[in-house]
């Protein structure tokens, strides 16, 4: 079945992960995602490991699959005519290289635009296209140290502490998917294309929410809270008689049913305790009597009874039990793709499902340059003049 994006034609100037990250989504949604690589030694991931599978960078293999790679050098004329060509083809343009540099080397919004006025261009950075720090190299460490995050994140009495994945390269690059998709529903009300400015650290701002207006309504700045909630108690992992178990108690019912389902039926009525305010408020007292509770039996006996009483509580994973858990599989969440020298190359799968236009995890990560030749002909790319770019490297 045709995905939601079908007939769609994305030129994919970006590399690393926020860009790489968005395309592979507008791919599973059936975009056609032609992905531009430097040509010898492509986009940077291609090199990022160990692990390397079949000569394949794990990292590069799990962020552009269903994409068709062209090989092309930005820095020579010769080059940009082949980007200029496929502006003219394609609905939208993405690239994430420093501010400014996208212009400077001719591959820019305004220069694009002036193939296809109804180009949509999307750009993403660390900070953004303006503003005083507009200049500064963009990391996904910096993002998340400098909005806030990394400081909510760890221990209380620990150092804060970055996440454990790239949440602000990922979560810039869902914005930009998400943005893209809004600017062309415009496009068909308005004919126009426009620009898109995406920053890392405006995406962890905006992720804040709650923590944010806790800080908007009180002055205070938030405190850090480990892996526990800063606004419901008892929420957070506990130590079961063999291993760990996350408790998620989100209300009053809920608590009312938990101190059933563990014996304690008169916590539900102390003083202290009785209430999500007075619990939030007497934080350690409710935490040390539940961890005792929840230390005299297994993670294996607590999760039946717990999800018979509807009180949501779950095992925590290693990432090995995640990727193999039943339900993950059966959702589709790993997916496995043939690779010409990686074999079958598993990956995790679309979250999206749409009962119409479900799209697909269609190909594997092409190969660098692997289709150069065949994009360069789309475009009325002669064979010898294809062979000329060759001997030039500029393909």
């Amino acid at each position: 079945m045709a995905g939601a994006l079908d007939g769609y034609r994305v030129l994919d100037l970006s590399r690393i992960l926020s860009g790489p990250y968005c395309t592979m989504a507008l791919a599973d949604f059936g975009a056609e995602v032609i992905k531009v690589e430097r040509p010898g030694s492509g986009d940077d991931t291609r090199a990022w490991g160990p692990p390397f599978v079949g000569g394949q960078s794990a990292y590069y293999l799990s962020i552009n699959r269903s994409k068709r790679s062209i090989t092309v050098d930005l820095g020579q004329e010769q080059g940009r005519e082949i980007i200029y060509a496929l502006a003219r083809v394609c609905d939208v343009a993405i690239e994430n290289f420093r501010p400014g540099t996208a212009d400077r080397i001719g591959v820019g919004y305004e220069r694009l635009r002036q193939e296809n006025s109804q180009l949509i261009y999307c750009s993403i950075s660390g900070f953004g296209q303006d503003g005083p720090y507009r200049d500064r190299p963009g990391y996904d460490a910096l993002a998340q140290a400098m909005s806030g995050m990394m400081y909510i994140t760890g221990e209380p009495d620990g150092p804060p502490t970055k996440h454990g994945m790239s949440i602000a390269d990922i979560g810039a690059g869902m914005w930009a998917a998400l943005a893209i998709v809004s600017a062309l529903l415009a496009r068909e009300r308005t004919g126009e294309g426009q620009y898109i400015d995406i920053s890392l650290l405006d995406a962890q701002i905006s992720w804040l929410t709650y923590t944010a207006g806790s800080y908007f309504a009180t002055g205070r700045n938030p405190e850090r809270y480990g892996s526990a909630h800063p606004s419901i108690v008892p929420y957070q992992p506990f130590a079961t008689a063999d291993g760990y178990l996350m408790l998620a108690v989100g209300n009053d019912r809920l608590w009312q049913r938990f101190c059933e389902v563990v014996n304690r039926p008169e916590l539900s009525t102390r003083s202290g305790f009785a209430t999500s305010a007075e619990r939030v408020v007497n934080r350690g007292a409710v935490i040390d009597v539940v961890a005792e509770i929840m230390r005299q039996r297994s993670t294996a006996e607590w999760m039946p009874m717990l999800e018979e009483a509807g009180i949501p509580a779950g095992p925590i994973n290693t990432v090995a039990q995640a990727l193999n858990d039943p339900h993950v599989q059966a959702r589709e969440m790993v997916v496995t793709l043939d690779h010409p020298t990686a074999g079958e190359t598993i990956m995790t799968g679309n979250p999206a499902k749409f009962s119409a236009t479900p799209g697909e995890t269609g190909s594997a990560p092409p190969l660098l340059g692997e289709h150069t030749d065949e994009i360069l002909r789309s475009l009325g790319y002669t064979e010898s003049r294809i062979a000329e770019l060759r001997a030039q490297a500029i393909v």
